[in-house]
């Protein structure tokens, strides 16, 4: 069995920065320690496997230090390695909790994917969860735009989103990744969002995932997709759609695209460039 790694950069902005993931296809998957093993050394936060199944793609997700349902930026990295292998189509995705599509599309080496997530959920954050919150990043509620209250979040992971009133208190954001990741952890969250409103249409984010051992990532589907269901169910004035900067303070610019319909939680259509990094063997 092959162990090619692709490294593709997921959300790419102007051909620069994204989010790194590993792709490994093959025509069957390796065992789970050797899975993790791959993710580890490779170091990304996520790592892709797939391999073909009954007409579709078997895929699960590691980060360095454990398996995650689903992982957004991953999945359009491998949208982006289908369509160099396969050309350009639709993809469907088996997860271990759900069935996706992916779109892949190599033109001329201009790497474009989009996906489906799955179905989204919101339901309100505690007050005793989002005290703990605050505490850990050094915020107080002064620092919360409250017209997008603090909530749990779901796309096929399950995230908090808080929404903060200033693009300087989101830079402001730090935090201790062991207290991070006991919480996440405790609360089975993959990571926490933390957004600021430009626009009703156009948000900032940072997205900290230490529940993966990892202490920021530059671009997150998955969380962009659970945010954009949760503005659904508010009724924000997205009108469809929804873009995201993230990275921006990690040196590693990245842009996402939500498209949504007003169907309560129904899957959102996540998009973005892509870009090759390398190819190794892990």
């Amino acid at each position: 069995m092959t162990t090619n790694i692709l490294r593709i950069a997921a959300f790419a902005d102007a051909g620069l920065g994204g989010n790194p993931a590993g792709v490994m296809i093959a025509d069957s998957l390796p065992d789970d320690t050797e899975m993790q093993r791959i993710a580890a050394e490779v170091g990304f936060s996520e790592t892709a496997f797939a391999m073909p199944e009954g007409g579709a793609w078997r895929v699960r997700y590691f980060s360095p230090e454990s398996e995650v349902p689903f992982c957004g930026h991953a999945t359009i990295a491998l949208g982006a390695a289908l369509a160099l292998k396969h050309g350009n189509a639709v993809f469907k995705l088996k997860l271990n909790q759900a069935d996706i599509t992916v779109e892949g599309e190599n033109n001329g080496g201009s790497l474009y994917a989009a996906l489906q997530s799955p179905g989204t959920r919101s339901a309100p954050m505690s007050a005793e969860l989002l005290a703990e919150v605050l505490a850990l990043f050094g915020y107080r509620e002064s620092d919360l735009n409250m017209e997008i209250p603090p909530a749990r979040v779901h796309g096929g992971a399950d995230h908090l989103a808080l929404c903060l009133h200033s693009r300087a208190v989101l830079s402001a954001m730090q935090y201790d990744l062991d207290a991070g990741r006991e919480l996440m952890n405790r609360e089975g969250l993959i990571t926490i969002l933390l957004a600021y409103a430009e626009t009703p249409r156009l948000f900032h984010t940072r997205n900290p995932f230490a529940s993966g051992g990892v202490y920021e990532d530059p671009a997150t589907g998955a969380a962009t997709a659970a945010f954009a269901g949760y503005l659904r169910d508010l009724e924000w004035p997205h009108q469809g759609f929804i873009e995201i900067i993230q990275g921006e303070d990690m040196g590693m610019r990245s842009r996402l695209r939500a498209e949504f319909s007003d169907e309560t939680g129904s899957s959102i259509r996540v998009s973005g460039s892509a870009r090759i990094m390398e190819d190794s063997s892990a």
